[in-house]
């Protein structure tokens, strides 16, 4: 997976928040590097969606430069997977880029673990094409239906817009151990199958690849991975009955992005943060850090107040 546009960033970032952090370390005495302002030692593991990936890792590593004692892992199995894991009790936390289900929270309750939402930024969920497409200018959310939704027919595109090219539809979609997927489902497929053809995978970068190789191709995911290719990637406006809005920061933030706006989450265990020093002393500074670092790999800042909010949260399990 992932050849994000990070390391370009992150000694810029990086220095940035060095500097931001000796700021107010000599106006208030504090040390926003971590929670702690001492040198910790430990591990915190995680993992989940692929969508909250390059947040999570700009984080990481980010904060391996404030706490090198402190190993960081972060792995990529998907939104569903990294709940197996949370759930099993080998994890700390887990990104998800969808809200947690409610069999996952009932898994979480049988299993004795009380965990707390932190939300890290918005992402808008992005409809891409090759560029070599040359006559597709939108999508209306009832033509997505229409197109992604298994009715035992093969689809061309003439089938979806009368005056489109009488070729078969060619199609790459997240895998369902996927938030992203999930999501997809939920708001556009309304639960009804995906069509059977589809080539479903965790790893983004073979969905860029397979809508790269053929203009008849159509592909979703999240907003920072069309940003990381977008010189190749057409993305394509969609229409939920107020015209055609294209994914940005401004249309994500204001939810205009409609209905593929949606937040991304990582869940964080009680028991970690009030039992792990280290852990705890992490996602602070991830909540502290999340705004900045969400922009800097191309999705968009959540409002400071709910990452205050999240911030008082995991402070009172401390």
């Amino acid at each position: 997976m992932k050849s994000f546009k990070y390391l370009a960033t992150t000694t810029i970032l990086g220095s940035a928040l060095f500097l931001a952090a000796c700021g107010d370390d000599s106006a208030n005495g504090s040390n926003e590097d971590s929670g702690t302002g001492e040198e910790l030692e430990g591990q915190v593991r995680g993992d989940g969606s692929s969508t909250v990936a390059p947040i999570m890792e700009a984080i990481v590593e980010e904060y391996g430069g404030a706490q090198p004692g402190v190993q960081v892992s972060s792995g990529v199995s998907g939104t569903g997977g990294g709940f197996e894991k949370f759930i099993a009790g080998e994890t700390d936390f887990s990104n998800a880029s969808r809200p947690i289900k409610e069999e996952e929270a009932s898994a979480l309750e049988e299993a004795g673990i009380d965990y707390t939402e932190v939300e890290l930024g918005f992402d808008g969920l992005s409809v891409v094409v090759s560029k070599e497409n040359d006559f597709i200018d939108h999508l209306t959310v009832e033509e997505l239906k229409k197109m992604w939704v298994e009715d035992g027919t093969e689809k061309t595109w003439a089938d979806i817009r009368e005056g489109w090219p009488d070729e078969p539809i060619e199609y790459y979609s997240p895998g369902t151990d996927s938030g992203t997927y999930d999501y997809f489902n939920e708001v556009i497929l309304e639960e009804e199958d995906i069509v059977r053809s589809a080539t479903l995978s965790e790893d983004d970068n073979v969905l860029v690849q397979g809508v790269l190789g053929s203009p008849n191709a159509i592909g979703y995911f999240g907003y920072a991975y069309y940003l990381e290719n977008k010189d190749t990637l057409k993305v394509v406006p969609i229409d939920n009955g107020d015209g055609p809005v294209e994914p940005s920061n401004e249309t994500i933030e204001s939810g205009e992005y409609a209905p593929l706006s949606r937040p991304m989450f990582t869940y964080v265990s009680n028991a970690s943060i009030s039992e792990n020093e280290a852990a705890a002393d992490f996602m602070t500074f991830a909540i502290e850090n999340a705004g900045d670092l969400a922009e800097a790999v191309g999705y968009v800042r959540a409002p400071q107040e709910i990452y205050d909010e999240d911030l008082e949260a995991i402070e009172s399990l401390k």
